[in-house]
């Protein structure tokens, strides 16, 4: 196959936009980069290549592919790795369909929980968080139990680690600074799930997932947002 011709128009800042990153770099794909500054409002350049003004979007031999979960799944098909079986291979129509519903289960039931309690004042911030590790613990360290260290024993990242593991290290690294999660956050997720324990403390050590990663950055940055 002939190396693509890709773009990825992108902000490093941004947690969807952090996924096209993850699968590109596992996929040691050549890409030019072109970052968008979400702080103002869209040039008319860029809306010509996705009228949402949202990130990221993905140029690939002049194809526009836009949403994220859309460009790291048309990535994974495209260029069959060990990320994702072919659903045509031995035992790929069954991994595809776990894959799938732990992001849908991590996407409806843990991610909410997030936000909420970024957003909460402090008084609040410990029964919001208590109900995102409740989530962690129902719904998400099932799924986990045969991780080894990755997502259905895999001994590299999957897809699954693809969708979520921007939103993976902003959950273990946010209770770091002050006025964002709570620092007891970590223990309580250590104890409670320790398969998610696991697993999530393999996610934030793998190179593609940290490959843009600036963690003082994006918590400064969201402290300054919460202020406002």
């Amino acid at each position: 196959m002939a190396t693509p011709s890709i773009i990825l128009y992108t902000n490093h800042g941004c947690p969807w936009a952090h996924r096209a990153h993850i699968a590109l770099h596992t996929l040691a794909l050549p890409f030019k980069e072109e970052i968008i500054d979400l702080t103002r409002p869209r040039d008319a350049s860029y809306l010509a290549v996705n009228p949402r003004g949202l990130v990221p979007s993905l140029s690939y031999d002049g194809e526009i592919i836009t949403e994220s979960a859309i460009v790291a799944q048309f990535l994974v098909d495209k260029h069959p790795s060990s990320l994702l079986k072919k659903s045509d291979e031995q035992g790929g129509a069954l991994q595809r369909a776990r894959v799938g519903f732990f992001v849908d289960t991590f996407f409806t039931k843990v991610n909410p929980q997030l936000y909420p309690a970024l957003r909460a004042t402090a008084e609040e911030k410990e029964a919001l968080v208590g109900k995102l590790v409740d989530a962690v613990v129902k719904e998400i360290e099932p799924l986990l139990v045969d991780a080894n260290p990755f997502f259905g024993g895999a001994s590299t990242i999957t897809l699954a680690e693809v969708q979520t593991g921007s939103f993976i290290l902003r959950i273990l690294s946010f209770p770091k600074y002050e006025g964002l999660l709570p620092a007891d956050t970590l223990t309580a997720l250590e104890t409670r799930a320790p398969n998610f324990w696991r697993w999530a403390s393999a996610v934030i050590k793998d190179p593609s997932v940290t490959s843009i990663w600036d963690e003082k950055t994006v918590a400064e940055r969201t402290q300054a947002r919460l202020a406002k």
